[in-house]
């Protein structure tokens, strides 16, 4: 089935709080789970369906809960579908493919920090930007261990569990990151190789102030590979972008806004030291 986000987007007008579950498009639901986002792609109650990212630590109860609200209690999804390995987009996910016993793709380099092999770098704490930098000394830097459960996407760019999809690659963020993008209707589900947060700023996450931003900063390592990535996902076109951090953004304002940030990444994204 094929949307028009354009005319079936749900964007909200005001910030959300962690577990304000909300439709963006007709068969992508976003949930916010403390300081990320989580989303189901699937019809509702059509026991066919994926998840993308798999939020904080702690936060399998949460994310089990919307889904079977959302799905039904018998449907478990077909996969569970990463971003990148970062603790805030994998936090549950040991858990939930336990719960519910599927397996769970990634980008062949992110294998190693998903099987507990090797500690991402960082995070760096003087890039500036907010409270959250500094911080973020003190987050998880624990690799998750996977094991067998864990597979390597497909080299085509295929997604087993959703055909309609493709995973396009866009490291910088971490090496193997990579976004998720229909070509149908251009929805697009962006992780963190952009945000709609700054999400160095504490004031920001806590307000949920819409504004594209690049990735990250205190948690990106390459920043050349971040630029082109923007570039990539801003020559897709996409009708509609799903950030790992952030609402919702579609239309012309995203855009522009998209757009502004390739052109100006320097400026608006890399730290200055």
């Amino acid at each position: 089935m094929v949307f028009n986000p354009l005319h079936d987007t749900h964007l909200p007008m005001t910030s959300l709080k962690s577990g304000d579950g909300h439709e963006v498009i007709s068969d992508v639901y976003c949930l916010p789970v403390q300081i990320v986002n989580v989303y189901f792609v699937g019809i509702p109650d059509s026991g066919d369906w994926v998840l993308i990212d798999a939020g904080m630590p702690g936060s399998e109860d949460r994310i089990r809960h919307e889904a079977e609200s959302r799905f039904g209690t018998d449907h478990p999804p077909r996969a569970i579908v990463l971003t990148h390995g970062h603790f805030d987009h994998v936090g549950a996910a040991v858990e939930l493919a336990e719960y519910w016993d599927v397996p769970v793709y990634a980008h062949q380099q992110e294998l190693p920090y998903l099987t507990g092999q090797e500690h991402y770098p960082g995070p760096w704490t003087d890039v500036g930007g907010g409270l959250i930098s500094q911080l973020a000394r003190f987050f998880p830097d624990q690799p998750i261990d996977l094991a067998e459960r864990v597979r390597a996407l497909p080299e085509d760019g295929s997604i087993p569990p959703l055909p309609d999809w493709q995973w396009e690659p866009t490291p910088g963020h971490t090496p193997g990151h990579v976004s998720f993008f229909r070509p149908a209707d251009r929805a697009l589900i962006a992780g963190d190789a952009f945000v709609t947060v700054k999400q160095e700023s504490l004031y920001k996450v806590f307000t949920q102030h819409r504004e594209i931003s690049g990735p990250p900063r205190y948690f990106t390592v390459d920043w050349d590979a971040a630029r082109a990535s923007v570039g990539r996902l801003a020559a897709l076109g996409p009708s509609v972008a799903m950030t790992g951090h952030g609402m919702a953004m579609a239309g012309e304002e995203l855009r522009q806004h998209l757009n502004d940030l390739y052109l100006r990444f320097d400026e608006l994204a890399m730290p200055s030291r």
